[in-house]
């Protein structure tokens, strides 16, 4: 069997792991009761994620006390808050994930301090290990008291015994990682306290120390505790954070002490280290968006793993088998860890088994669904898997007669619908004008960081063909098609133009999606016009390969409409385009196009700016003329994706999935 060395077991102090795979611990937003305890929502999320073969279940992040940031997370479980009902609650759903073969611990938090999310802090003061800034507010946090400290480690040890009485096969320890509380007491830049937490390194890991050893104390020393460790934080300065390849001075954690760090936490008692980089002043290690190369974490783990003898574990856009495999094989990490791909596939681990690689939902690492709804929601959910965190309201409806659907357009909304009603039983047939499947995934997916866009296209094709839903490529459908089609149901997703307008001369303006799929050359120098995601993304990747580029914006800063955007990949996109020499023009009104000189007017200055070409990415515009016309023709018709409204790829996906599933 290929990839034999990702299902063999490993250990984690005297716990056995079926396989090499654990989920990462992901924020659990909406899956905890107003009781503390796990929500039937988040039962079924864990439990489906076990079900499809992954060999340990993190959770997301818990809280045992609840003095001193009872502002910390809103809806996440409580491990002392109530214990009876957290303990019950658990114990449910640690019988059902066992019963799959699956081990399961527990995520237990010290709490945010100075990175405590705004809209969750209220009245509450910030606290921190000493009087520093917020990450996002204009506030100075609160150092914490001695008698906090030991309140709260007191919280880790009744946490992970009622955890333990609950079934949980152990605890992970948020986390000396990402710049939560204990990494900020672990850090000399957040910790410039005079008392025995603080000062050496080794007092800074006192509070991490003391954790564990209470832990071991109240569970058993064959209790495993793992650690959730940044061996390097990647901070240039307050709320600045590094980029790929950027030369900087290290003002957090550097290797060298990470790595001293890794000795001394294993010393004290740490089965195993879930190793990262980063932190919030530079989050976009810690939750890598796209822009991220894929496996971005092994040359850490690696050292890691030469420093301790416990295991280690690797997560980071490391959903590639080949990647993985080589991994293990090369001594990178012991297991791999598996987030954002769990949410966009469940069966991800049992799909790899059988050898059905092909049929592995691919994540895009966009994070709409995931940390930019957290954000902005406070709910965990996948953009490409509406299913996710919501396995029991989206259950597929059983279809009582089966209908004939026809389908016009094969985008993913249009895919989507096809999709779902196939495996529901109904009989879709899908019609699509251009000679391949994915509709804007295909222009977006062009730019190199952008891969996983066409390997969604590509799942989608493959789902066609397993379900054998008939596919007409090359068809662009009219209304007489429709009628004559003798259709139960009709789905209208034709999709959106690019908006277009008229600059003088016009042979050299072309679309981003014309630029992006090598049907126009831009030349050697090109204007952007337009700021938002399609801008900012066309010009990163013009820049990548050489060229001169210039964004030109209407409003006073870019990506000031594409929200909401996960701010990992904004943040980062920001700084990428200067980074990458791309020069920015805001506030400004283009006049005119001619001599290969753009003009363009910012207040009372007119600026010349020399270009091969200039390229529109100025947004697009529903295409719903054919579902206009069939509007009041036929009984039952659906209008999804960007013709009914221009949107993103998560709610194209999602309100596709809604409307098949109830057809």
């Amino acid at each position: 069997m290929r990839y034999k060395n990702l299902f063999t077991p490993v250990k984690i102090g005297s716990l056995t792991i079926k396989n090499r795979f654990a989920m990462a611990p992901m924020g659990p937003l909406g899956l905890s009761d107003s009781q503390g305890g796990f929500n039937q929502r988040g039962i079924d999320y864990y439990t489906e994620r076990a079900k499809g073969g992954t060999g340990l279940i993190i959770t997301g992040v818990t809280f045992s006390d609840g003095k001193v940031e009872p502002q910390s997370m809103p809806n996440c479980p409580n491990s002392t808050f109530n214990p009876v009902h957290f303990i019950r609650t658990s114990k449910e759903m640690t019988e059902r994930v066992h019963a799959y073969g699956s081990k399961m611990f527990l995520m237990m938090s010290a709490g945010f301090g100075r990175v405590t999310i705004p809209t969750n802090l209220g009245e509450f003061p910030p606290v921190a290990p000493s009087a520093i800034p917020h990450r996002w507010l204009d506030k100075t946090c609160r150092p914490l008291t001695k008698e906090e400290i030991h309140s709260i480690v007191k919280s880790f040890g009744d946490g992970a015994y009622n955890a333990k009485r609950g079934g949980f096969d152990g605890v992970a320890i948020h986390a000396v990682h990402e710049g939560y509380l204990l990494d900020q007491f672990a850090i000399s830049m957040f910790n410039q306290r005079d008392d025995e937490y603080g000062g050496s390194l080794e007092n800074r890991l006192r509070f991490a120390r003391e954790v564990v050893e209470e832990i071991k104390a109240r569970c058993g020393q064959d209790f495993p505790v793992i650690l959730r460790f940044s061996v390097k934080s990647m901070i240039k300065d307050w709320r600045e954070g590094a980029l790929p390849g950027e030369e900087f001075e290290e003002k957090g954690r550097d290797v060298e002490e990470g790595l001293e760090a890794a000795k001394l936490l294993v010393q004290y008692g740490y089965d195993a280290l879930d190793t990262d980089v980063g932190t919030y002043d530079a989050w976009w290690w810690n939750h890598p968006p796209m822009y991220q190369e894929k496996g971005l974490y092994r040359p850490y783990c690696k050292m890691v793993k030469e420093a301790v003898d416990v295991p280690v574990l690797c997560a980071g856009r490391m959903d590639d088998p080949e990647m993985a495999s080589a991994s293990i094989e090369n001594g990178d990490c012991d297991m791999i860890s598996l987030g954002r791909p769990l949410l966009a596939d469940p069966d991800y681990v049992n799909k790899l088994r059988a050898g059905r690689v092909c049929e592995i939902r691919p994540c895009i690492s966009c994070q709409e669904g995931c940390m930019g709804r957290i954000q902005e929601y406070s709910m965990i959910n996948c953009a490409v898997n509406p299913q996710a965190a919501r396995e029991r309201v989206t259950a597929y409806e059983p279809v009582v007669r089966a209908k004939k659907v026809m389908v016009i357009g094969g985008g993913v909304a249009g895919c989507e619908a096809a999709r779902v009603l196939a495996v529901r039983g109904h009989r879709p047939e899908l019609f699509e004008k251009a000679g391949r499947l994915g509709g804007n995934l295909i222009p977006g997916g062009a730019p190199e960081f952008k891969e996983d866009d066409l390997a969604l296209a590509k799942w989608y094709e493959k789902q066609m063909e397993l379900l054998n839903v008939p596919v007409r490529l090359n068809t662009e459908v009219t209304k007489e098609d429709v009628l004559a089609g003798g259709y139960d149901a009709v789905v209208v997703a034709t999709g959106s133009a690019p908006k277009v307008f008229s600059l003088g001369d016009d042979g050299k303006v072309y679309t981003a999606a014309q630029v992006l799929t090598g049907e126009k050359d831009c030349g050697d120098e090109t204007v952007v016009i337009g700021g938002g995601l399609v801008g900012c993304e066309t010009a990163l990747w013009l820049a990548q390969h050489g060229k001169k580029v210039t964004i030109v914006e209407a409003l006073d800063k870019l990506l000031a409409v594409n929200g909401p955007l996960c701010h990992a990949n904004k943040d980062m996109l920001e700084r990428l385009v200067p980074y990458h020499g791309v020069k920015t023009v805001t506030s400004a009104r283009v006049t005119g196009y001619a001599d290969g000189v753009l003009t363009a007017v910012c207040g009372d200055e007119e600026k010349r700016i020399p270009c091969d070409s200039v390229i529109l990415a100025v947004g697009y515009r529903e295409e719903d003329s054919l579902y206009r016309e069939l509007e009041f023709e036929v009984p039952e018709i659906y209008l999804l994706g960007d013709a009914k409204k221009v949107s993103n790829i998560m709610y194209a996906i999602w309100d596709a999935f809604e409307v098949a599933n109830h057809i």
